[in-house]
């Protein structure tokens, strides 16, 4: 059986975990080492079981801890190597992340100790940002986060998965009624920045009307000052809805921002 957990899913730190009892992944490194130790023994999870970690991109709430996992946990870091460039030059890493050398190319599928994972590029104002389709135990898991628009390749992963992590950042409402600046606000809007509500909705409504095998929606990556999971839990359950998908057939669930989220067996 296949396990899924957040550790974090937001700009304070980003990190999901995906495995089964014998070996799993971490995808992202935004907590700290501390952090994810506490969480996998309170879920008895082997910390030696995991056998790589997946980057998506090199912002700090993605990255910040991945030097330490890599001097202390010695795990390949799989990424792509425009990613892998940026990381070597990043602040917050270093030549730590020389410990782990591990690259995956875009689009190409790699095998992990029997887990299948595919990259594809989405666009959001990094190097590089790539969201990742994995194959485990029979389960086809798609995470797409720091989304700045859907893209029809990120779609046509999406119409695969029977699982799907995605982006659903802000209330447009919130957000230009909102503290921040102008120039901000902008960069998140544009295309670059971030999902909305109403953008992550319209895309899980032709999501799921194309992929009849979709089982679960995580939404991810809530603002803590521009949403609230009332807010994008109810655009993401009316698209449901008005795609035609049975109350129940599909798990929408949204995933807490500052601390772990319970395990979900998928």
């Amino acid at each position: 059986m296949l396990r899924f957990f957040s550790l974090s899913s937001g700009s304070c730190g980003n990190c999901y975990y995906l495995g089964t009892e014998d070996t799993g992944i971490l995808i992202d490194a935004g907590v700290s080492l501390r952090s994810v130790s506490k969480v996998f023994k309170a879920n008895d999870v082997d910390m030696d079981s995991v056998c790589g970690i997946l980057v998506t991109h090199t912002h700090l709430d993605h990255v910040r801890s991945l030097g330490s996992f890599c001097k202390k946990l010695h795990k390949p870091v799989y990424t792509t190597s425009t990613i892998a460039g940026a990381l070597a030059r990043h602040r917050a890493i270093g030549d730590t992340s020389g410990l782990c050398r591990d690259i995956t190319l875009p689009e190409t599928a790699s095998m992990l100790t029997g887990i299948k994972v595919r990259t594809f590029e989405v666009p959001h104002d990094a190097v590089q940002t790539v969201g990742y389709s994995i194959e485990m135990s029979g389960h086809r898991f798609v995470i797409m986060t720091d989304i700045g628009r859907m893209t029809d390749e990120a779609m046509s992963y999406a119409a695969e998965a029977d699982t799907l992590v995605i982006e659903s950042n802000y209330d447009i409402d919130m957000l230009m009624a909102g503290p921040y600046t102008y120039d901000l606000k902008m960069r998140i809007v544009r295309g670059n920045g971030h999902l909305s509500n109403d953008e992550c909705a319209s895309s899980l409504k032709r999501i799921a009307s194309a992929n009849p095998g979709l089982k679960n929606i995580f939404l991810c990556h809530l603002s803590e000052n521009n949403n609230t999971p009332e807010k994008a839990y109810a655009a993401s359950s009316q698209a449901l809805s008005e795609a035609g998908v049975p109350a129940g057939t599909i798990q929408l669930r949204c995933l807490p921002r500052r601390f772990p989220s319970q395990v979900f067996f998928l």
